[in-house]
């Protein structure tokens, strides 16, 4: 399919448009031919033909020279490369644009959006990891949410919940991402929140919602008083590690559209 066409299905799949209010990241191509111009079609706004697409967490040199290894025509990724506006294109930002652009590489983000979706999001992806049902959409930021909420199928242990999250994908040397557990909560975890990423900022949201425990990537210095004093337990069990779920969910996706795909593992044990 041509690049107009893929862009257009991610949008319409991901409902990019909802988010633009509230989020920096600048969803959707940031890097190519066409953009807002594009339209589907055969003619040059529809853009290059989409053999293959590379996908990843992170825009960043590394994953963009493996994207250009594997012969890709797109990289799709959750962190981009413009947020908020990019106002000069020098240092980190010239090299990354320039790789994009010597190796013919299309860069198309999704941040808010594959957090919150609820089938393919990041959110979605650790709740189906870690067995939660009866889900809701959970982690309000305007008129979305970047996250969920529901039920474990049966009580679980924190440190029975941690070895799950522990065996996610997020070291360097590959080794499972240890997670850190702010164990304030009941003995048995029932009701789980999931924002990923930096998502403490809805402890409060959980608490309300009758959470037992959040699950996020990473943590703040004052979430461990909030939590203590809350009685919730919360679960820090990185931010990458979190956050490849989103873009995996996409590359099966995009692979039933009978793309040719190829998912790049870059962990920062972060």
């Amino acid at each position: 399919m041509r690049l107009s066409e893929y862009v257009d299905r991610l949008d319409e799949e991901l409902d990019t448009a909802a988010y633009a209010d509230v989020d920096a990241s600048a969803n959707g191509l940031q890097v190519g031919p066409g953009g807002e111009a594009a339209s589907p079609g055969t003619g040059p706004a529809a853009g290059p033909e989409v053999e293959r697409v590379a996908f990843a967490v992170d825009a960043a040199t590394a994953t963009i020279e493996a994207a250009a290894d594997a012969g890709a025509d797109v990289l799709v990724v959750h962190h981009g490369l413009s947020w908020g506006g990019i106002e000069r294109v020098t240092g980190r930002v010239h090299d990354r644009i320039a790789a994009l652009i010597e190796h013919d590489i299309a860069l198309y983000v999704s941040h808010l959006p594959l957090d919150g979706h609820r089938e393919l999001g990041n959110a979605a992806g650790v709740a189906t990891e870690i067995g939660l049902e009866d889900r809701d959409p959970f982690g309000e930021i305007g008129p979305v949410t970047i996250g969920t909420i529901g039920e474990t199928a049966a009580p679980r242990s924190a440190d029975a919940l941690r070895e799950t999250l522990d065996g996610f994908e997020g070291q360097p040397d590959g080794e499972p991402s240890p997670t850190r557990v702010l164990d304030f909560g009941p003995d048995e975890v029932e009701r789980v929140a999931v924002v990923t990423g930096s998502g403490v900022d809805w402890l409060d949201e959980a608490v309300a919602a009758g959470a037992d425990a959040l699950i996020t990537g990473e943590g703040k210095q004052q979430v461990y008083h909030d939590a203590r004093e809350a009685g919730v337990t919360v679960f820090l069990a990185g931010h990458y590690a979190t956050e490849t779920f989103g873009v995996r969910a996409l590359e099966s996706l995009t692979a039933d559209w009978g793309v040719e795909t190829t998912y790049l593992s870059h962990p920062t044990g972060l």
